[in-house]
């Protein structure tokens, strides 16, 4: 599971198309609320949200950064003319939060709610099960009053429905309790349908029935979005963290990734580096990633990054191009040799052969540029049809004059790595 953030405008948005289908009453939340960006047309958004001129609004950056408040990025009880006036002097200007710099780039509107209390709900999902946290005392302060943070497990087999949230719920909620109960159980509901691994609401208001939710995190198990896209949404997006820009190279691997139920995954760590691990399998990637570093070389890893779930043939040609690119486009200044380490465990279904073929393919478009920055292979590989595998790959690699050294699975996974740094 990949837990992944997701912009607080499409969690409310997803709060206000489904919660009430698992609440036994509706709590009047109607997703009153607007995503910014450089490219919002002001006019049209307007036109189409009609409330943005007649009540008075709440702005704020989202971008999966918190402690909004304390490092004075929330408008409160403002005019949409104050409130484009606001974001438009902030947007796309840099902005130093919790010591990580970024440039501020989206934004979300939403109606001033008045209220005198503010509650702290949360869902987190672990190995042994899923635990609902909550507070009567929410806000900015949660986390120095965790004390007071009321702990709910739900058992794996038994559900929600063997939960009595009611009991579990401080008596001071009074009349609040059984409204605030119901929230609980249908939005545990929803967090268990909709995959989300992570789902905190902080605070909360409460306006007669009616629960407002102020401040929302969450994140999604992006390997659900095969079962949930439709529910999640046609505009959902996982945004890089605050303070990270993507490359154009990154952009097109998470696009690739999203295409396909295989993983592809790239991180640019050093694009000079002269270390690239081309590393089939998650665990594999860090195992690989971590010898090299042990071994001395974490300045040089140039990248960070993993292919598995038996991702087809074109799928890994075009992954490899990505790799061979970045790797081939300028020489060590040292003259040292680039070398790509081609790593990965014993797999148990994807088709090494089949693998290989798409990476051999981009080999020979990229044999020339290979060579002029003095290129290495070096394989480890096991699993079906890996002999295969490992026979084209080293006709290909003699064919375009590349050196390469091939073991499969008899070989120790990572001494292939201390052996490309010892030559």
């Amino acid at each position: 599971m990949a837990q992944r953030g997701i912009r607080e405008y499409h969690g409310k948005k997803m709060l206000a198309r489904h919660l009430d289908a698992y609440l036994e009453d509706s709590i009047g939340y109607q997703g009153k609320i607007v995503l910014v960006d450089k490219d919002t047309n002001w006019n049209q958004m307007l036109k189409e949200n009609s409330w943005l001129k007649t009540d008075k609004l709440v702005a704020k950056p989202d971008q999966l950064f918190g402690k909004r408040g304390k490092h004075g990025l929330v408008l409160v009880n403002k005019s949409f003319e104050e409130t484009r006036s606001w974001i438009n002097e902030r947007m796309g200007k840099k902005q130093t939060v919790n010591g990580i710099e970024g440039t501020l780039t989206h934004f979300i509107i939403e109606p001033c709610i008045a209220h005198e209390v503010e509650y702290y709900v949360a869902i987190k999902s672990a190995a042994a099960g899923d635990t609902i946290y909550f507070s009567l005392e929410g806000g900015i302060n949660v986390e120095e009053n965790w004390d007071k943070v009321i702990s709910i497990p739900v058992p794996i087999l038994e559900g929600i429905d063997a939960v009595n949230i009611a009991a579990a719920l401080p008596d001071s909620l009074a009349e609040k309790k059984k409204l605030v109960a119901m929230f609980l159980k249908g939005l545990y509901k929803l967090f268990a349908e909709l995959n989300f691994a992570y789902l905190e609401i902080n605070p909360f208001a409460i306006s007669g029935n009616r629960i407002i939710p102020l401040d929302l995190v969450a994140k999604l198990d992006d390997t659900a979005e095969y079962l949930c896209a439709r529910q999640w949404g046609e505009d959902i997006e996982f945004p890089a963290a605050f303070g990270q820009n993507l490359s154009p190279e990154e952009i097109k691997i998470r696009e690739l990734d999203a295409l396909s139920g295989a993983s592809l995954k790239l991180t640019l760590l050093n694009p000079d580096g002269m270390i690239w691990n081309m590393v089939a399998g998650g665990g594999a990637s860090v195992i690989y990633a971590d010898t090299v570093c042990d071994l001395g070389y974490s300045k040089e890893l140039a990248m960070y990054g993993e292919y598995s779930g038996n991702p087809s043939t074109s799928l890994t040609y075009e992954y490899a191009k990505v790799v061979l690119d970045l790797m081939t486009r300028k020489k060590d200044p040292q003259g040292r040799p680039k070398t790509l380490i081609l790593g990965g465990g014993i797999a148990n279904f994807t088709d090494v052969a089949k693998t290989f073929t798409g990476i051999i393919k981009a080999l020979h478009e990229f044999g020339d540029r290979l060579k002029s920055v003095n290129a290495r292979i070096f394989v480890r590989r096991g699993g079906p049809n890996y002999q295969e595998g490992l026979a084209n790959l080293k006709a290909a690699a003699e064919k375009i004059g590349v050196p390469i050294e091939l073991h499969g699975p008899e070989y120790h996974m990572t001494r292939v790595v201390s052996d490309a740094l010892k030559a």
